[in-house]
């Protein structure tokens, strides 16, 4: 550490102390403040030139420097209370503490109004003085250059005089506070100072200044320009605010719309998003196949006018913009154009748009920034920046913020249309795979209805009509967990199961249950390949038979449906949950409900009942009112869909897939159904030939007696020769079908076989399935069934007025 003091050093009393406390340096200033000279006070302790008792501070937290006033002896005896600074030097050997304190020499200096006027004149920060009533006393060069006007004569003027704008009074009124309280206060400032073009962003700066007596006798301003600063922290607020506000939803129009609004009025006074017409549906445009001229279709602007009266071109339609326009321009290039003094520099344009030519010099467009909308590779629009308002043009940053924003846009504008494709196909894929119509049956009448997500993926809900045997009907509705095209076969999947177990005529339970398994070996199946999540569904199963007016339901994790009997309230169905179909292991069960004829039943997906608007016992609430108030009126099956929808759902749309099925229930008179116990033995088929005979001709069909007769023969003779007692036949008809129906005791399936030319047996079940419609096999607790479907006309379907007899 060197004692001795650089040129022009200012007077400073200067002592070094080692670590151990020792004076090891001392030089002239220090010998003129107490007396000792260097010979007399280094070597010494430097506890000695204190005086005994007097308290010494500590350093501060970080150990490297030290101050505080301390009471030292003078080489004559005086006491001297000074103030002293010392630093923490590190040496090579330990560290030692530098010890200063300035002498009085520096009050001629700071008597000498030279240098502090040279000062003042020199300094780069603007800095004006104002007396107590405010009024300006003096200011440098850098001050009147940011006023714009002479120091010699605004001298003596207020504040808000100097600058006459309205912001000035505010500033005036912030430093008439500190006059009053003494407290330093700052403001900011973003305005155009006097003579310059563009305008910054300024910190004012309000200090008191405080006489001897410790009045406040004026304030100190001193401008500071940190416009690059705030214009940073301007652009990366705003990058944030894009990405907050940009893509909030998968919807094109709205995308673009969010990026014309981000951009107004912190980028320019009128944006307009146009984007490319597409050839084909999935094509992506790329920078190097748009030539000139570009078909635009308009999506979105905005502007800091209110209706946008800029605008040429509304929403929706459709521009074509020559190689001259900046759209064009920028589409071909397949970069940011810039273009400023637009009446010279785009003149071909605008001699070529008379229209816009004349609206830009209207509003005096000076400046316009086209932007490629482009994102993984495609080019989708071109995105247009205009300022006639504001009178800076787009300037370097400027340009990187527009892209920073505009590349954020073209992200979500790709994943919106990416959506939009894989949205439609997986709705007609939905839609291709749900059934095109009702069947309509003796048993119940149907309706139905099928809404798609509005915001979110299609999902896998579906519905279902399945005619059974013996006049009875299935119904089946259910949800596959996810959304999109894979959720959308999956269901497809699902349902061609569904009918396939239900054309065995399985139990509820029991269809579910092998549901479950197939849902597991699907869910299986992703793992291998690869893909992310699993396969899950929800499902309901329900039988109706209309002779027994009774209904079998089973259900797997699906919402219970809600039933309406004729002059009842709605209620909802209580039956086991089970688990979601999947998981595997856990038995489903049945439950079997008396079903009047008339009655109302309601099938749905948890779409109906969950959304934001309403809590679910509010939305059940309002679904058992709505059918039960539907039900009791005129209203068809049909008109009561679209007042459950329009009661239940969100004017917005809605957020999940909705699937709903409605059906009335009919009964089966018991004229129309007739029974008979048949004792094993083959001698008694011809008698029950002659009873079907005798029974067809009561209900008048004539035209089914052959054909019955026979098909009941063969089905009763292999009952009684192959089946175990006890032997039932049951037919049923309504005005299209005739029924027939065998029983036995025996749970073994028929198999139809082809005989030989010489067998003399083996071709019954075979000219069964010659003569009917239809026919198949069902379990039951106690055996099976073999049924046969017949098409017959009833002479009382012929003649009305003869039916019944």
């Amino acid at each position: 550490m060197s004692p001795v003091h650089p040129p022009g050093e200012a007077a400073t009393a200067r002592a070094v102390i080692d670590e151990n406390g020792i004076l090891v340096h001392w030089n002239e200033d220090a010998r003129r403040l107490l007396g000792y000279g260097p010979g007399e006070a280094e070597g010494r302790p430097a506890a000695d030139l204190l005086v005994p008792g007097s308290p010494v501070p500590g350093p501060e937290p970080d150990g490297t420097r030290w101050s505080g006033t301390v009471e030292l002896r003078h080489r004559d005896g005086r006491t001297l209370p000074l103030w002293l600074l010392a630093h923490h030097r590190p040496q090579e050997h330990g560290g030692a503490w530098l010890v200063v304190t300035p002498l009085g020499g520096l009050d001629r200096l700071l008597e000498d109004d030279r240098l502090l006027r040279t000062a003042l004149a020199c300094s780069p920060c603007a800095l004006a003085v104002f007396d107590e009533n405010l009024r300006l006393h003096a200011c440098n060069e850098a001050m009147a250059d940011l006023v714009g006007l002479p120091r010699e004569r605004i001298r003596g003027l207020r504040l808000a005089e100097i600058s006459g704008r309205p912001e000035s009074e505010d500033l005036e009124g912030q430093a008439r506070e500190v006059l009053e309280t003494g407290r330093k206060r700052d403001a900011y400032t973003y305005r155009r100072s006097g003579g310059e073009s563009l305008a910054h962003a300024w910190l004012a700066r309000f200090a008191p200044l405080v006489d001897d007596h410790g009045r406040v006798c004026g304030v100190c301003v001193t401008a500071h320009d940190f416009t690059e600063q705030y214009l940073a922290r301007e652009r990366l607020q705003l990058v944030n605010e894009a990405s907050v506000r940009i893509g909030t939803t998968l919807d094109v129009t709205r995308t673009a719309q969010e990026l014309a609004d981000v951009c107004v009025p912190a980028l320019a006074d009128f944006v307009s998003v146009d984007l490319l017409e597409l050839p084909e549906e999935g094509a992506r445009a790329g920078p190097s196949s748009v030539t000139a001229p570009v078909t635009l279709c308009r999506v979105a602007h905005q502007s800091v006018t209110p209706g946008c009266p800029e605008a040429l071109v509304q929403p929706g339609r459709v521009g074509r913009y020559p190689a001259s326009s900046p759209q064009a321009s920028s589409l071909v290039a397949g970069r940011t154009m810039v273009a400023t003094n637009i009446a010279t520099t785009l003149t071909e344009w605008l001699e070529w748009d008379r229209a816009r030519g004349r609206r830009v010099r209207e509003l005096g467009v000076h400046s316009t920034m086209s932007v490629p909308i482009q994102a993984r590779g495609g080019t989708f629009g071109v995105a247009v920046l205009r300022r006639f308002r504001r009178s800076d043009p787009f300037t370097s940053d400027d340009v990187l913020l527009a892209e920073e924003i505009t590349a954020r846009a073209a992200v979500c504008i790709d994943n919106a249309r990416r959506f939009g494709r894989e949205r439609e196909t997986a709705l007609a894929l939905q839609r291709s795979l749900l059934p095109r119509s009702l069947p309509r049956t003796a048993a119940l009448e149907a309706a139905s209805r099928y809404l798609p997500a509005a915001r979110a993926g299609v999902g896998g809900d579906w519905f279902d009509v399945i005619p059974l045997s013996g006049l009875r009907i299935a119904m089946v509705v259910g949800d596959v967990v996810g959304h999109g095209v894979q959720a959308s076969a999956t269901m497809g999947r699902l349902r061609t199961a569904v009918r396939t177990l239900a054309d065995i005529d399985l139990a509820p339970e029991e269809l579910l249950t092998h549901l479950d398994d197939l849902v597991t070996r699907m869910s299986q199946e992703v793992g291998l390949e690869g893909a992310s999540g699993e396969v899950g569904a929800t499902c309901l199963y329900a039988v109706y038979d209309p002779v027994l007016r009774r209904c079998t339901l089973a259900r797997a994790g699906h919402p219970a449906p809600v039933m309406v009997p004729p002059g009842q309230a709605a209620r909802q169905i209580e039956l086991p949950g089970g688990p979601p179909l999947g998981l595997g292991g856990v038995p489903f069960e049945s439950t079997e409900v008396d079903v009047p004829e008339g009655t109302v039943l309601g099938l749905y997906t948890d779409g109906l009942i969950e959304n934001r608007e309403r809590d679910i016992d509010t939305n059940h609430r309002l679904l058992c009112s709505t059918l039960a108030g539907s039900a009791a009126g005129p209203d068809s099956l049909d008109d009561t869909c679209d007042r459950i929808l329009h009661t239940l759902l969100p004017p917005g749309g809605v957020p999940d897939d909705v699937a709903l099925l409605l059906a009335r229930t009919r009964g089966l008179p018991s004229a129309q159904v007739e029974t008979w116990e048949v004792r094993a033995d083959p001698a008694l088929v011809a008698t029950v030939r002659k009873q079907v005979v005798r029974q067809l001709d009561l209900w008048r069909l004539s035209e089914a007696v052959f054909t019955g007769e026979l098909v009941v023969s063969e089905l009763v003779t292999n009952a009684i020769r192959y089946g175990e007692p006890p032997v039932r036949l049951r037919l049923i008809h309504d005005d299209t079908t005739l029924i027939c129906e065998v029983s036995d005791g025996s749970h073994t399936a028929p198999h139809l076989r082809r005989a030989r030319t010489y067998d003399e047996g083996g071709r019954g079940l075979l000219l069964v399935a010659q003569l009917a419609q239809r026919w198949g096999s069902r379990h039951t607790t106690d055996g099976k069934v073999i049924w046969a479907e017949l098409s017959v006309v009833s002479e009382a379907a012929a003649d009305p007025g003869q039916w019944p007899p």
